[in-house]
């Protein structure tokens, strides 16, 4: 049995992009027919039917004209053959609507073929679905499958369909769908089926004599029935008729066949047949607890545990997954979502169904001969009956369960020991089990790890709580609510339940109750029900390791944390601290959110915290593992940098750090480190506000400026350097505060906000003169120069600029000396001095090729190319344009490829080429580009005159007009520009 026949065209395709499936459905195995909502479409002629076949049984591919014709007319096409195909396709693209039959690169093809739209295609996944369940020992799925696949066939494959093409196709369909018959009939002689076959074999033996495995599964349907004497016959007919006809032999599975027959081989007996059901037993337990009437949600989840369940029950035969383990934080549902897909699945189980809490998460967990006790009793066994080991009470229940149909809810296991004994080993039994740790000593068990609910399905359950007309009145405020209880359903139920006892609270004091951190663990309790309390149970049960390692990651802020920086915290080497976290990710109080990296929830962060600041000794620890991290954080960012900016001596100025970081082989290594860490690294450094840390913590964002230029993090970025300012300000450390606000003015620079950026540039040169701290100089120097030249104030720039250059000079960073350059040379290009702008341009780009840097040097060939370009120098500007543009990508500078097409469009619009100019723009405002709302409007200018050129008047007004307000808010003079441009039409 195979996935069914491939033509060597056949291709599997999507709908055009942009188009819509069509709701039109397609036969082929019969008649070629289609059909739209359930009526018949009047698909025409036998050749035009010839053309849709050739089309549908590409499925999806696109087919040329030349393909088509041979398809249809083979060798001998008639002479207006092209024209006559065009017609076809024209009256097919009519009937079958718009977006169905498309014309490509000189062909056809038929789009939307999704799921259900072809029977072909529904027969193949059917086939494919009977090999997985036959390879999975379930002989009965299998054949219900592959029933499904050959009942698609309405009578001969492509009935009716004239040309060569189709013909090819028909014989090959048909042998597939006799292979298929062929493996549906021998699982049902594998099942015991045989007499039931000998008919169908009959008829289809004298439908295809010649066919080897026909005969062969009809003889030995003869033999299993006791017919011996006919399935020798049978073969004496064969062999007499390839003879005659072929004048070959049998193959010789048909001679062996004939040979077990004749010495009445045990091998081809009768295989057992299945067994039959049961009677109802006298005792029918219904152990289930009640489920909840508000359970909300858990829909892909119901459906697979449920599909799993339904599987097991209709099992014949053959052995289905028995155990579904659902594994998940204290509070996330598990019981809750079991017990109502297991009172889903009562009509499956009619035998019983089996309840117990094995209080896993206890100290005194269940022990398993006990609940094996009351299994058996709730079975009808007497109590005289029940043995007293383990062992024998175990094989006791197994034997009672063989030939029922019962489910078994095993709730909150401790671990696989506790449960092996417990489960059913009777086929069409199935259990369930719900556990804070993963199942993997289960073999076979169907594994669900349980997260949290969607916020859909969280808003969801508090309105089922609170009602909808609470919700509705402060949905905003309900979010946060949700939000604040982590999605956890324990705690949303929790808080929703405190709100709806309590009729003068609104939904926002509710909000605010649980918005403070600190309280927020203490705001969750209602009646019995507290989330502390269900995360005690499960830290009660660490080992010491596990539970400091618990305690101190919960500590770090951010959305997680890789194993190299977990390593940091624990202070351990990589390979004992993956195996502590590890251990607690069965425990599932911290998530793998990937390979290698760690989380928690946020609710299960709050309580690890409060943890260490109850149990951690000394308490000194705490802050040795955050003086871990930031170092960890520190030490591999300066690592990056350097890799990144060779001959840049920033890293000769940054804190020391005691704790060493990674070290990475390769350029690319390091940059994929720095943009995977950006959010735990940006969190990190704004956490460290306290004094010993702070400085570290502030030379962590200088370590890791890139971050901010490539736009991907500058809002964290921000938040983490407003945060250290205002930290190193309140404790009088002039020095962080200082390099802070230079942090701060490089984000404020590259979002365009030139006032603030120009503010904490001049306060940070004035606290570095302060302390005697050389290094924030030249920084905020070049900000303040950068910021003078887009303002147009040329002399001040220079002067800023040159101080910029100097001070790098004089510290030997050549890095810094060619970026001043490149930016003295954007000056002389804005002050029409072209050739000096080139010069100094080209110097800068000399340096950081010496260098053998990157980053820097796609920075430097940008600054090239624009000086080329204002040159008038167009080809040489584009070809720099270019190369930066590729080496921004690599370097992911989103926001500086933004910025290099916006040049890259004013250099073809200098050119005469406004369509590549508009191109290029609109390129530039989909990335997005260093300088916000000035180079924006400055975009939208050059695209305002691009569009211009190419005679869209009204969509260039519209461009220069939203690029005058943004010009005129950025006080530059490409205002006055863009005034001139339009006042013409204005005018007009």
């Amino acid at each position: 049995m195979d996935g069914g026949p491939r033509v060597p065209e056949q291709r599997r395709s999507g709908p055009a992009a942009g188009a819509e499936p069509a709701a039109v459905r397609f036969g082929v195995l019969g008649p070629v027919r289609a059909w739209q909502g359930g009526e018949p479409l009047r698909t025409g002629s036998p050749q035009q039917r010839a053309l849709l076949a050739a089309l549908l049984l590409r499925e999806g591919r696109t087919a040329t004209a030349a393909e088509l014709i041979d398809a249809l007319w083979g060798g001998e096409p008639p002479s207006q053959a092209l024209a006559a195909l065009r017609t076809y396709a024209s009256r097919l693209r009519k009937v079958l609507g718009p977006g169905v039959l498309v014309s490509e690169s000189g062909g056809y093809a038929v789009r939307g073929l999704g799921d259900g739209a072809l029977d072909l295609t529904s027969a193949q996944e059917l086939t494919a679905r009977a090999e997985k369940a036959r390879g999975g020992g379930d002989l009965g799925r299998a054949r219900e499958h592959l029933n499904g696949a050959l009942a698609l066939w309405d009578g001969e494959t492509l009935a009716g369909i004239p040309g060569p093409y189709a013909d090819t196709q028909r014989v090959r369909l048909e042998e597939w769908r006799l292979q298929l018959l062929e493996s549906r009939l021998d699982m049902d002689l594998e099942q015991g089926c045989h007499a039931e076959s000998v008919s169908e074999l009959t008829a289809l033996t004298a439908a295809h004599p010649l066919r080897e495995r026909l005969r062969e599964l009809l003889m030995l349907a003869l033999y299993r029935s006791g017919r011996q004497a006919e399935a020798l016959a049978v073969y004496a007919d064969t062999r007499r008729l390839l003879a005659e006809e072929l004048g070959v032999d049998p193959r010789p599975g048909l001679r062996e066949l004939q040979e077990g027959i004749l010495r009445a081989d045990a091998g081809l007996a009768e295989p057992s047949a299945p067994a039959t059901r049961p009677s109802v037993v006298q005792v029918r337990p219904a152990q289930l607890p009640a489920s909840v009437p508000d359970f909300t949600g858990r829909s892909s989840f119901v459906s697979e545990l449920s599909e799993v369940l339904s599987a097991e029950a209709e099992a014949e035969g053959g052995r289905v997954m028995a155990v579904s383990a659902l594994a998940g934080i204290g509070g996330v549902g598990k019981t809750t979502l079991a017990v109502h897909v297991a009172h889903r699945a009562r009509p499956a189980f009619p035998d019983g169904q089996l309840y117990v809490d094995l209080q896993g998460a206890g100290p005194s967990p269940a022990e398993p001969e006990t609940v094996l006790g009351s299994f058996l009793r709730a079975l009808g066994t007497p109590d005289s009956a029940v043995p007293d080991s383990l062992e024998e009470r175990a094989a006791l229940y197994r034997s009672v369960l063989d030939g029922r149909r019962v489910l078994v809810l095993l709730d909150n296991a401790r671990d696989a020991a506790q449960v092996r004994p417990l489960l059913p080993g009777a086929e069409g039994c199935a259990a369930l089990v719900t556990s804070r740790v993963r199942m993997t000593g289960l073999a076979g068990a169907h594994l669900v790890d349980l997260d949290v609910m969607s916020p859909e399905e969280a808003l969801a359950l508090f309105t089922r709580i609170v009602g909808g007309e609470r919700m509705a009145a402060e949905r905003e405020a309900s979010l946060d609510v949700v939000a604040a209880c982590g999605f956890l359903p324990l705690a949303i139920r929790i808080a929703a339940s405190r709100l709806a006892a309590r009729r003068t609270w609104t939904v926002a004091v509710l909000a605010a109750k649980l918005a403070d951190e600190r309280r927020r663990l203490d705001e969750l309790q209602a009646g019995d029900l507290a989330v502390e309390a269900t995360f005690e149970l499960g830290y009660g049960q660490l080992e010491p390791a596990q539970a400091r390692a618990f305690r101190l990651l919960g500590l770090a802020d951010g959305p997680d944390l890789s194993l190299a920086a977990a390593a940091a915290v624990l202070d351990l080497p990589a390979e004992e601290a993956e195996d502590l976290l590890e251990s607690l990710v069965d425990t599932s109080l911290l998530e793998s959110a990937a390979p290698g990296r760690y989380r928690f929830h946020d609710l299960v962060r709050l309580y690890a915290r409060a943890c260490a600041e109850r149990d951690e000794q000394p308490p000194g620890e705490r802050e040795a593992a955050l003086s871990r991290l930031l170092d960890f954080y520190l030490a591999t960012a300066a690592h990056v940098y350097g890799i990144e900016r060779p001959g840049d001596r920033l890293v000769d100025h940054l804190a020391p750090t005691s704790y060493r970081g990674l070290r990475f082989r390769s350029r690319a290594e390091a940059l994929d480190w720095l943009f995977a860490e950006a959010q735990p690294l940006l969190a990190c450094a704004q956490q460290q506000q306290r004094d010993g840390r702070l400085r570290r913590a502030v030379d962590l964002l200088w370590a890791a400026k890139d971050l901010a230029e490539s736009g991907a993090n500058g809002k964290q970025y921000e938040s983490a350097a407003l945060a250290l300012r205002d930290a190193a300000r309140a404790i009088g450390d002039v020095r962080a505060e200082g390099r802070a606000r230079t942090a701060l003015s490089n984000v404020h620079l590259a979002a365009g906000r030139y006032s603030e950026a120009d503010e904490e540039a001049r306060r940070a040169i004035e606290l570095a003169h302060t302390v005697a701290d050389t290094t924030p100089l030249s920084w905020a120097s070049t900000d303040r120069g950068i910021i003078a030249l887009n303002r147009g104030r040329y002399e001040e720039a220079e002067r800023l600029l040159t101080t910029a250059r100097d001070g790098y000079r004089a510290d030997g960073n050549l890095s810094g000396e060619a970026g001043a350059l490149c930016n003295l040379a954007q000056l002389h290009q804005r002050m029409n001095r072209a050739h000096s702008a080139i010069a100094l341009a080209r110097q800068g780009v000399e340096i950081y090729q010496r260098l053998e840097t990157n980053l820097r040097l796609s920075n430097a060939r940008y600054s090239l190319g624009v000086a080329l370009t204002r040159g008038g120098l167009l080809r040489e500007g584009l070809a720099e344009l270019s190369e930066a543009l590729l080496m921004f990508a690599a370097n992911r500078q989103r926001l500086w490829e933004g910025t290099t097409h916006f040049r890259i469009a004013q250099l073809h619009l200098a050119a005469d080429r406004p369509a590549q100019a508009a191109q290029h723009a609109e390129q530039s405002l989909a990335i997005g580009f260093i300088g916000g709302d000035l180079i924006r409007g400055s975009v939208l200018n050059t695209l305002g005159k691009s569009l211009h050129a190419l005679g869209q008047t009204d969509r260039a007004r519209a461009c220069w007009t939203e690029a005058l307000l943004l010009l005129e808010q950025s006080e530059v003079p490409e205002a006055s520009e863009v005034r001139g441009l339009l006042a013409p039409l204005d005018a007009a």
